[in-house]
């Protein structure tokens, strides 16, 4: 499994794959997008189970992604400077798994063991802060392996494509099993830790066959043959900093997909519940909903990778993307305002009777936002490898790890904010000590503060990005060029 046929190497400098290795690839991020979604619990979880009040636990989380950002530099630099017969990416998949699973299941059954107070808070923080290293080292290879993977501008946006539909498919289905099948089962977040218990198992089994498949994947491309200009370097911490300062590609995707994640950090379990469990008053809808949706979002995901991205390059998908997003965002803030959310419903929910004005808008506007802003936020990924082939195209280092760690420290940072932002907002209309739960009754100010987190902050950072693909400068022709370059790069190489 050391070469790949030479069907898939076809000049010009691009390289390219079989389908199926981009979907099983793509898996990757699914495999720690299932922690993710696991992880969007935790404010329950910190306030039931581990005693800290509301402000606490937003700050909690806040701590743990800047501790997540602040350690991607270093394990990008190992990364790139990481090439032994298991390959530079592979190694660090089945790890960042392992140390997911393991300190993942501590977290949720050894934690309420420890005695209540300091001992308590100070475990979980020392294995949260283990758990973040592993999420990393699995992490960074989403973007890290794109590059390798393949460089042909057709193929690289369909790695988004998959990515997208999983992460639809994940979410989506993650939330009805939880406000469906697990909520109700044990009354609620914070009554019964079997509720995580089952939910880590759910988690860790299924993300585990996903890595596996995508360690199979990635297997044939993951060596040196595909590695930047197919020689080893030797990267120092030097170059890193050149990167940073010289590199205007990254510097721009970071500063739009920073502010992007932010706005969609912000939309945490606790805002679905308010706008679901307490706006509406029926939680159930908020997975139903989702479902009747998912198959609109995806279709329009393929619009706009499978269509816009492939034929005309992907900044201008994520642009257009992005207009589309931003403006359905806005339309759905005024829906919420000044419509009657107590009329959601859907066939097969108690009380359905027909369809509402405010169902059939908020349907058409979510099918269509929601495959758009799956665009703008999936393309970021191929996008990366395009800044990391810009990378030695410009200096010739090949620093995949940089890249992928760069993006991901400062987007961190960033999106470390929006549990802080949710926190303050709830604790500014009286949720100082807990969350709201299904029992909480309905108010003005629950509606406000849930309508700002799910629409309002996402709204802000689709501008932002808008503003900064003026100044990225990887055009589709700008991208042949770069191409052109490194496989001449390649051939010098070769002769000498």
């Amino acid at each position: 499994m050391s070469t790949v046929n030479s069907k898939y190497d076809v000049g010009n400098g691009i390289h390219r794959v079989p389908l199926w290795r981009i979907g099983g690839y793509a898996l990757n991020n699914t495999a720690t997008n299932l922690y993710l979604f696991m992880m969007n619990f935790i404010a329950f979880y910190i306030t039931g189970w581990v005693g800290l009040g509301v402000v606490l636990a937003g700050s909690f989380s806040m701590i743990m992604r800047i501790w997540d950002g602040v350690t991607d530099p270093f394990i990008g630099y190992v990364v790139d400077r990481t090439n032994g017969k298991f390959g530079k990416n592979r190694p660090f998949m089945v790890a960042g798994n392992l140390i997911l699973c393991v300190t993942s299941f501590l977290m949720f059954h050894l934690t309420p063991s420890i005695p209540e107070g300091g001992a308590r808070i100070g475990w979980f923080f020392l294995i949260n802060a283990l758990y973040y290293i592993g999420y990393t080292f699995q992490c960074v290879v989403t973007k890290s392996a794109q590059s390798c993977v393949t460089n042909d501008p057709k193929q690289r946006p369909v790695f988004a494509i998959f990515d997208a539909v999983y992460n639809m498919i994940l979410f989506t289905g993650g939330q009805v099993l939880v406000s469906s099948y697990l909520a109700p089962k044990y009354g609620g977040f914070q009554n019964d830790i079997g509720l995580f218990h089952e939910l880590w198992l759910i988690v860790a089994v299924t993300s585990a066959i996903f890595t596996c498949i995508a360690v199979i994947s990635i297997w044939p491309k993951d060596n040196e043959k595909y590695f930047g200009t197919g020689k080893p370097q030797m990267i120092t911490f030097k170059d890193y900093f050149d990167v940073i300062k010289n590199n205007k590609a990254i510097q721009m995707l970071v500063l739009s997909a920073s502010t992007d994640k932010l706005g969609s950090a912000a939309r945490t379990s606790v805002v679905t519940l308010i706008m679901y469990g307490i706006v509406v008053g029926n939680y159930a809808l908020s997975g139903g909903f989702s479902i009747y949706t998912t198959i609109g979002n995806i279709l329009f995901t393929f619009v706009g990778l499978g269509i816009i991205a492939t034929k005309f390059g992907q900044r201008k998908a994520m642009v257009i993307s992005s207009w589309v997003a931003l403006c359905g965002n806005l339309l759905m803030i005024l829906l919420w305002l000044f419509g009657d959310p107590r009329t959601l419903n859907l066939p097969g929910y108690e009380g359905f009777t027909g369809f509402s004005f405010f169902t059939i808008a908020l349907f058409v506007l979510t099918v269509v936002t929601g495959g758009f802003q799956q665009v703008s936020s999936n393309i970021v990924i191929p996008m990366t490898a395009d800044c990391a082939d810009y990378e030695t195209y410009r200096s010739g280092k090949y620093v995949p790890g940089l890249m992928g760690t760069l993006f991901s420290f400062i987007d961190k940072l960033v999106s470390s904010l929006a549990p802080m932002i949710a926190s303050l907002c709830l604790a500014a209309i009286g949720f100082k000590e807990v969350m709201p739960d299904l029992n909480t009754p309905f108010s003005p100010q629950l509606k406000i503060v849930g309508i700002f987190l799910m629409y309002g902050l996402v709204s802000i950072g689709l501008l932002v990005n808008v503003i900064a693909m003026k100044y990225y400068p990887l055009t589709a022709e700008k991208m042949e060029e770069v191409r052109e370059r490194i496989a001449e790069i390649k051939a010098e190489y070769a002769k000498g």
